[in-house]
């Protein structure tokens, strides 16, 4: 498996929210590679599949075609070596059962997209600044 551990792995459905995260990240000066799933049954081809990686950090949107968000944090939080990866919920939803749900099943983080970019890319700059910076992951292997 190719060291992979710097890149960020997206799930993300919305062609133009991806599109938005990653300039966002660009523009926060986060150079990490990224991994674009976008559906639950592509973002566990790429945990799981004969090409897996290993991200330093997933950013999970919960609406996702094939296999929902919070399927996918289930099947990386039950398996032995994806239990300790950082996943971030990205999501537009504002229910509170899915914000439980997330943190029952072990998310690190739940974020709710800000609705203009102004706001979405300091919430992204934000968010890859801890988790990218100053954040200290777990050894994965």
């Amino acid at each position: 498996m190719p060291d992979t551990s710097r890149t960020i792995l997206l799930v993300e459905d919305d062609p133009d929210h991806e599109l938005l995260t990653i300039r966002a990240l660009k523009k926060s000066n986060i150079v990490n590679e990224v991994r674009v799933a976008r559906d639950g049954e592509e973002a566990l081809d790429a945990l799981f599949g004969p090409a897996a990686v290993r991200p330093q950090l997933v950013l999970l949107d919960l609406k996702l075609p094939k296999v929902e968000g919070l399927e996918v944090l289930r099947r990386i939080r039950e398996d032995d070596s994806t239990r300790m990866l950082p996943v971030v919920v990205l999501t537009s939803s504002d229910e509170e059962r899915d914000v439980v749900r997330s943190y029952k099943l072990g998310v690190n983080s739940y974020i709710r997209k800000p609705v203009n970019f102004t706001d979405f890319a300091e919430a992204t700059r934000q968010l890859g600044m801890y988790w990218l910076v100053l954040n200290e992951c777990p050894p994965l292997s």
